[in-house]
């Protein structure tokens, strides 16, 4: 039976060819691809900047017109796709007026965080989710890349796990040592709240910066991957605490065979 493996990541070659992990995403989805038993597909944010006529992105109708709540306000889901036809992968964008039209990505003109990534970070995540759910479409694993999907395991495991598109889902989540300074709005934990979710379970994100968000991934995955040169010995050690599954490449020519093995034996 084939595997399927969704990739949800803040920036996806060539869509934002300036991201740093973009790249590498492309890349992964095609060695993953690879083995003719798994279906891959990808999901980002639809920045203002990427260029829709360049790359032939169109709206899904039917998938299109729900309201994610965000700090108590209705925000209409948009949701896109394109193809990526050299990899003969599909993409998946997450759209919203409010949140997405601007051209930065996530931080402005000046290098510093954009002042409402916190509640687009909330309705990225959730618009992933209520997708695959529109879609009918059961992934063997999330695996998700950049500190904008911190929140997606959390989600999962306390929103949409009993939902039966999610029944055998496990999420993976890799950290990477490239994240941002300094924190998201403070209310960050108390919108979060606004979604029926404990606050002895977000308690992580009372100071909503990179490693806390890092950790609360962490806390709610199935299984860690250590980017290359990952440093950070805080969040190294606060994930083995929860004896969760983890994977560090030790060399760059056996990073993707890691990860095969990884999905297909420790997780699957």
């Amino acid at each position: 039976m084939q595997k399927r493996i969704l990739i949800v990541s803040q920036e996806v070659f060539p869509y934002t060819p300036d991201g740093k992990i973009a790249e590498s995403i492309l890349e992964l989805a095609k060695v993953v691809k690879k083995n003719k038993n798994v279906e891959v597909r990808l999901f980002m944010p639809k920045y203002g900047c990427v260029n829709e006529r360049r790359h032939q992105l169109h709206e899904v109708i039917r998938l299109s017109g729900v309201n994610i709540v965000v700090n108590d306000i209705d925000q209409p889901l948009i949701v896109k796709v394109a193809s990526i036809p050299q990899a003969r992968l599909q993409v998946y964008f997450i759209d919203n007026d409010e949140y997405f039209q601007r051209k930065n990505t996530l931080i402005n003109a000046k290098k510093t965080l954009i002042h409402d990534n916190d509640e687009r970070m909330m309705f990225f995540c959730r618009g992933v989710l209520e997708t695959l759910q529109m879609l009918g479409w059961s992934p063997d694993i999330i695996h998700c890349h950049g500190w904008f999907t911190s929140l997606l395991p959390l989600y999962l495991k306390e929103l949409y796990i009993n939902h039966p598109v999610f029944e055998t889902t496990k999420i993976i989540s890799s950290l990477y040592s490239d994240s941002f300074k300094g924190t998201l709005d403070k209310n960050l934990i108390d919108k979060i709240k606004f979604d029926g979710i404990k606050e002895e379970l977000i308690s992580l994100i009372k100071t909503p910066n990179s490693d806390n968000l890092h950790k609360l991934a962490a806390q709610f995955s199935d299984g860690i991957i250590f980017e290359n040169d990952y440093t950070n010995k805080s969040i190294v050690d606060s994930t083995k605490q929860h004896n969760t599954e983890i994977l560090t490449p030790s060399k760059h020519e056996e990073y993707y065979n890691s990860y095969e093995k990884f999905f297909s034996e420790a997780l699957v």
